[in-house]
């Protein structure tokens, strides 16, 4: 059992989860793309409330938390069920996927490993979360989400990443709407 659970299902959180091996599926726009509509589906439909997100290569960082009614386990749980199968159809029909036969392969190698997998896995079933409580450390995780892309030298400054909600807090505009939380520095 992870340690890493969400227990209070309607709290505030900083979640990880990443594609199983760190396979940089992300690298592309429409894969990318599929992420956010699940994102805003999930918002309007599911309860989730999202205060700030960064979209990597093979991984995503988050500070949600699910509106009253609604579990935020069961979001997360359905976005990646969702998202896996979109984007493997994706991968599998449309056209211009050079490493279509590359991606296929290493996400059913990892598949043969999962009894509960049929064939594929995208996601890692886990998501690492943890709580979070204080201003101090909700500014500290959203910094750190936000300095992400900067750290691995996508881009120089956090609002010039598209697929943050660092330009959400930084310009006020951004391509996902989210609930900007007032940071104390």
């Amino acid at each position: 059992m992870s340690r890493y659970r969400v227990r209070n299902q309607n709290h505030l959180y900083f979640i990880t989860f990443r594609t199983v091996g760190w396979i940089d599926v992300f690298s592309r726009q429409r894969y990318r793309d599929i992420l956010l509509e699940s994102f805003k589906y999930c918002q309007a439909e599911k309860g989730l409330v999202i205060y700030a997100y960064v979209i990597m290569t093979n991984h995503v960082h988050m500070v949600v938390s699910a509106d009253e009614g609604f579990q935020l386990s069961n979001i997360l749980r359905d976005m990646k069920k969702f998202t896996a199968r979109k984007i493997l159809h994706s991968i599998e029909n449309e056209a211009g996927e050079s490493r279509k036969d590359w991606l296929l392969h290493m996400f059913k190698y990892y598949g043969k490993y999962n009894a509960s997998i049929e064939t594929y896995q995208f996601w890692e079933h886990d998501n690492y979360a943890i709580e979070v409580w204080s201003d101090k450390v909700i500014g500290t995780k959203i910094n750190y989400i936000h300095d992400n892309p900067v750290r691995a030298g996508i881009v120089r400054n956090q609002e010039d990443y598209i697929y943050s909600s660092a330009s959400n807090y930084i310009l006020n505009e951004g391509i996902l709407d989210i609930i900007q939380i007032e940071l104390f520095n």
